[in-house]
């Protein structure tokens, strides 16, 4: 035990690599009490996490709800078919490898241009926000569970994470404005990093008794410097052998997938071995880097890489879970559950409201932010490692106080990602829906001045507006102008695919050329099925041919003669007009709601807020304003006007966001 106690103070301190842990584990758990079915055991678990990814779908809830209780479901506690012992010396093993993947495949998606949707936000959450969670999250244990100051600490850093593991499911079905997806996603991935290096570092000042500023700033740059160049060399020579090496013509995109793989593998493992926890770093670095730097067959590699992702986050969460002891999390008692809550209500709350602030999010954005932080799988790892650590100190001290930190660390550390997970992330999507958050996404393909002056009109109005052009300083002044855009072939099955074509409910085809729109809205029709596809025609004889199509086509030249029209014969509404969606609003709704249908006009205006008006009701075709007594029926459509927030209102009143 005292050969043990010692490897076990080395691998924490960093001075032995992987295989240290490995001995340790051995040494911990009897070698005859290893589960003899290891194959049924994996096959078990992958099969349970295939299951809960497609009931996920199904439901539309983040899968790492049903990973979670399946774990529950097959460990110690339930079926007792996965415990510590079915894995033996393979666990950590296990676990470092499925961390350097699934961080690599959420950095390699970390987009820079993304970033620019929302800078300022994004840099203070990874900043200022990650401080405040840190020091407000070591001060809420210290006082409610009593725990050491440096077990608080420890706490506190491994607490900052939210990371990809479980950020990149809820987005997946619960589609946010960019920008706020964008700000979620970095604060995942950067925030691992963080939250495992601190941690680490806190720790090996706590168990080493060195609280010398030094040692701790010295422990954390030496982690972070290998992290950063291990990570960036791995890069440089994943980038050369993918972009300048024959990778055989029948292979290339098989074998690009698996060189990627083979460096997101190296690059955790030696920087691992340089220093403990610095795997972390070098992957994400990895991942940025190539992510960003215009590889051939990225879209091959981006797709293998999101499978075995998908396999690896499964298998690790359903086995994490399984090893909770429920005896721990019971342990802590009210305390504990009043630590949940100030996590979640108070201190998550207050740094994301400080670091949104002057942004352009909405407050019941920033409301969205503070409620979904969710925390994954690099807490729970590194807080199972501490915690045998500390346990095996106080064997071979007789410290039983120690004893009582380690449960103290694991029992805390689980408890908050248990809630959180069960919590906001599967009710993520109900807490958008709730908040009224959930946009609708519209894809404009043309960022020339008519695409970019109607995105300004939809994202004032709060949709989820994307830009495409192929043109570079189109796309620059788009940009420029804080909007989402992405640089391409708008008629590209792939790029629309990619920016997201499949979950648009409007595709606006806007470019100069008539051909271009005339193919998009071809492939917004049968490709990818969108609900309504609007057409501008510059030649006023194409209108024919888009309504052929199905599509509703506006004549430019046709458009400036209405516009002129009206600023002769209607001058007020004319300027009216130009303000809507800033002073006041016209919105058209479909009357589906069955509480609707067999109401009279007058009674449905009774319901609505003062400053808005029925204006016309349309059926079959016909539209006219509406007598009072005129009854609705199921597909008729309601135009209502008045001032923009008593629209919105109005509308959310009568026909809620899907």
């Amino acid at each position: 035990m005292q050969r043990a106690s010692l490897e076990a103070r080395e691998l924490v301190l960093g001075l032995a690599p992987v295989e240290t842990f490995e001995r340790l584990t051995m040494q911990l758990i009897p070698s005859d009490s290893i589960e003899p079915n290891l194959m049924l055991i994996v096959a078990i678990i992958v099969t349970l996490g295939v299951a809960s990814q497609v009931i996920a779908a199904r439901f539309r809830i983040p899968s790492v709800l049903f990973l979670i209780l399946a774990g529950i479901a097959v460990g110690p506690k339930g079926l007792g078919i996965v415990t510590q012992a079915s894995f033996g010396d393979a666990l950590s093993t296990i676990v470092g490898l499925s961390v350097a993947i699934i961080v690599f495949e959420g950095a390699f998606h970390l987009h820079l241009d993304k970033l620019r949707e929302a800078p300022s936000p994004t840099l203070r959450l990874v900043t200022v926000g990650a401080a405040i969670s840190f020091l407000g999250t070591a001060v809420a244990v210290r006082l409610l569970l009593g725990a050491d100051w440096g077990i608080a600490f420890v706490i506190g850093a491994l607490l900052i994470a939210t990371g990809p593991t479980v950020i990149t499911p809820i987005l997946e079905v619960v589609p946010v404005r960019r920008p706020i997806a964008t700000a979620l996603e970095t604060e995942g991935i950067v925030n691992d990093v963080t939250a495992a290096v601190l941690a680490v570092v806190i720790f090996k000042t706590v168990t080493a008794q060195q609280a010398g500023a030094d040692d701790f700033l010295g422990a954390f740059a030496e982690r972070i410097g290998a992290g950063l160049g291990v990570g960036i060399l791995v890069a440089a020579v994943l980038w050369y052998f993918i972009k300048h090496t024959d990778l055989s013509p029948e292979n290339a995109p098989q074998n690009a997938r698996l060189i990627s793989f083979a460096g997101a593998i190296a690059a955790f493992s030696i920087a691992d071995t340089i220093a403990t926890e610095a795997g972390v770093a070098a992957v994400a670095t990895a991942g940025i880097i190539l992510g960003n730097a215009d590889l051939p067959y990225q879209e091959d590699i981006e797709e293998f890489k999101g499978d075995i992702t998908l396999i690896v986050l499964s298998f690790i969460f359903i086995a994490l879970a399984a090893l909770i002891e429920i005896e721990t999390l019971l342990d802590l008692g009210v305390e504990g559950v009043l630590l949940v809550l100030v996590i979640t209500l108070v201190i998550r709350p207050a740094l994301v409201f400080i670091s949104t602030a002057g942004s352009t999010f909405t407050n019941r954005e920033r409301l969205f932010v503070s409620l979904v932080g969710p925390r994954g799988i690099i807490p729970a790892s590194v807080a199972t490692l501490f915690a045998i650590e500390l346990t095996v100190i106080a064997d071979e001290q007789g410290r039983t106080a120690l004893e009582t930190q380690a449960d103290i660390l694991a029992g805390t550390v689980f408890l908050v990602i248990l809630t959180t997970v069960v919590f906001q992330g599967g009710l993520a999507r109900q807490i958008a829906e709730r908040l009224k958050i959930l946009p609708m996404r519209v894809l404009i393909v043309g960022a020339g001045k008519v695409g970019r002056s109607l995105a300004e009109r939809l994202t004032d109005r709060g949709e989820d507006v994307i830009l495409v052009d192929k043109d570079e300083s189109a796309v620059e002044s788009a940009r420029a102008a804080g909007f989402t855009v992405e640089r391409g072939d708008g008629t590209d099955t792939e790029l629309l695919q990619q920016v997201g074509a499949g979950q648009a409910k409007i595709v606006i085809a806007a470019t100069a050329n008539d051909d271009a729109n005339l193919l998009v809205c071809q492939l917004a029709r049968s490709r990818f099925d969108v609900e309504k596809v609007v057409a501008r025609a510059n030649n006023p004889n194409n209108v024919k041919p888009f309504e052929e199509l199905g599509v509703e086509a506006i004549s430019a030249s046709d458009a400036t003669a209405w516009a002129l029209d009206n600023v002769i014969e209607r001058p007020a509404l004319s300027k009216w007009m130009t303000e809507l969606g800033r002073t006041g609003d016209v919105q058209e709704i479909e009357v589906t709601a069955e509480d609707l249908v067999g109401k009279t006009i007058g009674e449905l205006d009774e319901e609505l807020p003062n400053g808005v008006h029925i204006a016309l009701v349309g059926r079959d075709g016909d539209n006219h304003v509406p007598e009072r007594d005129f009854t609705l029926d199921y597909g008729d459509h309601l135009t209502f006007l008045g001032h923009t927030e008593t629209v919105k209102e109005a509308l959310d009143q009568v026909h809620p966001h899907d």
